[in-house]
């Protein structure tokens, strides 16, 4: 009787699914569709908030006011996404003080690309349009994902990355139209980044477990290859309209599939940031863990106000 009535609930959940009805929180859902998107949320959550430590440190080095307030309000949304989607974590069970320490212990996973340091202000250009750009292309579809808190975050999210982007190609077409050395950190910059934002979106479909699954699921929409097609479609042309080059000596235009053709990405290097070993990963960590002990003393303190409110509302009550 209790398989039947398995067999019955994965039959509506699946139908739901099909019929692109929106999984809510109190729905029944199978063990293996709520921690996957648990291990995809939370990563996204600590992807949002690790991403802002390579931005903030260029914040009292921005060129001028303007700039710097810029800056100011993109770090600020970075900190916004990552609440929205550690909640959105929590509609699913996760604990999120858990989901930070596994961050912490090297437990949990976030974007490969923010293990890469940022060493010129072109940087904070590279960041916006290709990082971000990346990031747009992914989540995007996330917004008709199949689990509902986590779509209805990404709308918010996503109009908020197209500022970033927008923000990111504006810092390069400014530099690119600039002194020969300003067109020259834009390059570097592009040099830099370009092969790792290719990496953003995972190791190729052939290699990816999760990717199937998830797309079954309509958790995911489209696969990694996929996106990363699209990314290189895109932003192939934005890099000639500002006059910089896309260091990859293999791109070119294919008329019969309508895209370009690109290079092999070094395959080796993305599983080594994965694994710990890229040039920021153990600052990153670290800086993170050090900001969860230090601001331990505002949490206590903001947990004893509200118990010492809640006390007394519950005195005046009675």
């Amino acid at each position: 009787m209790k398989e039947h009535n398995i067999e019955v609930l994965e039959r509506d959940f699946q139908a739901k699914i099909d019929n692109d009805i929106k999984i809510e929180p109190k729905d029944w859902m199978p063990d293996e569709y709520r921690q996957t998107l648990i291990r995809q949320i939370s990563q996204h959550a600590h992807s949002e908030v690790v991403g802002m430590l390579p931005e903030g440190n260029w914040i009292t080095r921005a060129p001028n006011l303007r700039r710097k307030a810029v800056l100011l309000a993109k770090v600020q949304d970075e900190a916004g996404h990552g609440l929205y989607l550690y909640s959105a974590a929590e509609t699913l069970g996760a604990d999120r003080e858990q989901t930070i320490d596994d961050l912490h212990s090297g437990k949990a996973k976030y974007s490969s690309i923010f293990n890469y340091p940022t060493l010129s202000w072109a940087d904070m250009g590279a960041v916006g349009w290709l990082v971000d750009g990346a990031a747009i292309m992914n989540q995007v579809p996330l917004c008709r994902c199949s689990y509902g808190p986590y779509a209805r975050a990404m709308v918010r999210v996503c109009k908020e990355e197209s500022f970033h982007q927008r923000q990111g190609f504006e810092i390069m077409t400014t530099l690119a139209q600039g002194t020969a050395e300003q067109k020259a950190m834009a390059q570097d910059a592009l040099n830099r980044f370009w092969w790792p934002a290719l990496m953003m979106f995972g190791p190729p479909d052939e290699d990816s477990k999760h990717t199937k699954q998830s797309m079954d699921w309509k958790i995911k929409r489209h696969t990694n290859d996929e996106l990363r097609q699209m990314m290189v479609d895109i932003t192939v042309p934005q890099a000639e309209l500002i006059g910089l080059t896309i260091p990859d000596p293999d791109l070119k235009w294919n008329e019969e599939k309508g895209g370009y053709d690109f290079g092999e990405i070094n395959w080796d290097e993305f599983w080594q940031v994965v694994k710990g070993n890229g040039p920021c990963n153990k600052d990153r960590i670290e800086t993170r863990r050090k900001a969860k002990e230090n601001g331990a003393w505002v949490r206590e303190a903001a947990n004893a106000f509200a118990e010492k409110r809640k006390l007394r509302n519950t005195k005046k009550a009675s």
